[in-house]
Formats: structure tokens, sequence, C-alpha cells
């Protein structure tokens, strides 16, 4: 049986959690932030696949997204390499696991699905197809960077918002690097 995604501090019969939202432009077009009680819950870029089944965005609320929008500057602007935010990583406990150990690809490094299975304990033999599911369901795109993750034999594979995204986020992190470490 399929494993219910339980939100990360859920408590049953408890408040419901305060949902806002936000569109901000970036370099890859309009990005949609979600916000759970102040954390980060999903950074949606445009044409994701799974944009429909995100989960409600609740009420605009422009001005409670600065940070986020100073952390994404910095990172387009090529100064900052490592995300310092609150997130909500909304999933399951398998999804969850995969998704802290994307947390922990360091910028300009890729992983194959096997790496990423390896890395978080698993048997990659038996476990790169699941996490490569986990891996295309993270909300939080490029904070969460699953743009990292890579097929095992160093080609690009899918990508929720597109091959061409995935292609551009991997080329900025590979500016100022040397040609050996660029990939594409």
């Amino acid at each position: 049986m399929p494993e219910s995604p339980v939100p990360e501090g859920f408590v049953p019969g408890g408040a419901e959690p305060r949902v806002v939202h936000t569109v901000t432009h970036s370099p890859l077009g309009p990005l949609t932030l979600v916000a759970h009680d102040g954390a980060l819950s999903a950074l949606l870029l445009p044409d994701s696949k799974y944009e429909a089944v995100q989960g409600p965005f609740g009420e605009r609320a422009d001005d409670e997204f600065d940070e986020v929008r100073t952390q994404l500057d910095e990172y387009f602007a090529g100064i900052r390499t490592e995300f310092d935010l609150p997130l909500r990583l909304l999933g399951t406990t398998f999804q969850r696991r995969v998704w802290e150990g994307l947390l922990r690809i360091p910028y300009g490094q890729t992983r194959s699905y096997g790496e990423l299975a390896a890395e978080i304990g698993l048997v990659p033999r038996t476990s790169s197809r699941a996490v490569g599911a986990a891996n295309g369901r993270n909300r939080i795109a490029i904070v969460v960077p699953c743009h990292r993750v890579i097929g095992g034999d160093g080609s690009l594979t899918g990508f929720a918002a597109g091959l061409e995204r995935k292609r551009f986020l991997l080329g900025h992190e590979a500016k100022g690097r040397p040609r050996e470490h660029v990939l594409f």
C-alpha cells in the first residue's frame, strides 16, 4: 500500500496551517512561491507538469516572501550557492528522505539517481526508480536542487519543468568552473 503524504509537523486535529503565495520573476519565467506558516513549501517553475497537483496556494501575500526573493536574486546573480530558508517539505517520509538528500548535493555538482540512492542509505540497483519518482515530486525546485540529479550515463533526464530549464540551471551553476566540470 502506498505511503500517504503526511506533512512534516502534522498534528491530527490540529489547526490548519496558514498557506499563502506570490509570483516572482526569474530568468526561467514567473515562479510561484507558496509558504505554509512562513516556511517555503513550494517553488513552482512555469509549465511544471505537476503544477496542477501541488495543492492549494492560499491567499496572495506578496509582502511575505522578501527573503526568498532576495536569495533567489542572489542565486541567479551568481553570488549565492546555498539557500538559508525555512522549508516545509510536504510529502511522504520516503519523499522527504530523498529531498533531504538533494539538499546535500553541493552547488555545481550532480549525482545520478543511483548515487543519490546510495547516499541516503538505499540499494541503488533496487531503489533508483523510486528515488527518481520522489525527485520528480519535489515541490521546491531550485532551493531543493532536483535539477542536480542526472542519468547514470551523465545524460539529462526528467525535469517537471522541462529539460531546457534543467540545462539552464546546471549551466548557470557551472559558470566560472573549469571546462572539465561542465557536462553540457
